[in-house]
């Protein structure tokens, strides 16, 4: 699918007034193309939840700008956005046949039963929001989320609540449902290992800015893992470097061939790498040329 889904530039957002703020995001860029399923990584308080919050048209920025599905208003097109926030708020008083229900009534014309019934499972039709359990609670948000049909979901930690093989059921149905229709997903989450095998897409939030940015596979074939005993670094950034006894081991950007008489080469996985960066919070960012917003990318190239 052609098209972007997110387009960020300048992004700022700030709680609190005065001098004592919490700054959630400061001078955020990014691109996302349409169609991609994308990580949103990063510490807590990184702004994860609050870059969330705006795309979904629920929040406004300080400054900058936030265009969601080709508006620069992400509330004028909600409809086509499905959105679960970490605490999944849902009315506790009504019964999961009556929430799926509203669901339907909500969402003339893009009501999609099979998905929400599918994703809803043995939930039993009569329970009450509120005796539902926290992983119940979750199925039932997804089953809100992906009836509607959305041409982009967001969901904020979605699945930290499931049991295992609750959390692969449903996130085959996720990985299914972008397949299919082509729906843009942003999903965070602490579980580094269920989004490798998941997102083709990574954006990796730190201080408030988008520090890695960009397809995952690209992202992870532009470091190397170098270890050995005696070598140049040089000339490939090192995000981390660790001594052992006499071995060193190195994350770094490579930045032209690695000699590899003096190192032993392997890529490393996805954790790794965002572990290392997690621990080296002043490694420049790297963005793919897809992640980089348009007007910054026509402004480098005229440059």
């Amino acid at each position: 699918m052609n098209g972007v889904a997110i387009e960020a530039r300048g992004l700022a957002r700030t709680y609190g007034r005065g001098g004592g703020g919490h700054r959630a995001l400061h001078d955020c860029s990014f691109r996302l193309p349409a169609g991609r399923v994308c990580a949103l990584v990063g510490p807590n308080g990184a702004g994860k939840s609050t870059l969330l919050n705006l795309a979904a048209g629920l929040d406004r920025p300080g400054a900058g700008t936030l265009s969601v599905l080709g508006s620069r208003d992400p509330a004028a097109v909600r409809g086509r956005i499905a959105h679960v926030a970490q605490d999944k708020p849902l009315y506790p008083q009504l019964t999961v046949a009556d929430t799926l229900w509203a669901g339907a009534e909500l969402n003339p014309g893009r009501w999609d039963r099979a998905t929400a019934d599918r994703v809803a499972g043995t939930l039993p039709g009569t329970a009450r929001v509120r005796a539902l359990s926290g992983g119940q609670r979750t199925r039932l948000a997804l089953a809100l989320a992906l009836g509607k049909r959305p041409e982009l979901m967001l969901l904020d930690e979605p699945m930290a609540d499931l049991d295992p093989l609750a959390r692969h059921e449903l996130m085959g149905v996720l990985m299914a449902e972008a397949a299919e229709h082509g729906t843009s997903i942003v999903m965070s989450s602490h579980i580094l290992t269920e989004l490798e095998g998941a997102c083709d897409y990574l954006l990796f939030v730190d201080g408030g800015r988008v520090r890695l940015g960009g397809e995952a596979e690209d992202i992870v074939s532009a470091h190397a893992l170098l270890t050995g005993r005696d070598g140049d670094l040089a000339p490939h950034t090192v995000v981390e470097s660790r001594t052992t006894g006499r071995q060193l081991t190195a994350l770094v950007r490579k930045e032209g061939p690695v000699d590899t008489t003096a190192w032993s080469v392997s890529e490393p996985s996805l954790e790794e790498l965002l572990l290392a960066h997690l621990r080296a919070p002043d490694a420049p960012p790297l963005l793919t040329p897809s992640a980089v917003p348009g007007a910054v990318r026509e402004a480098v190239a005229s440059a």
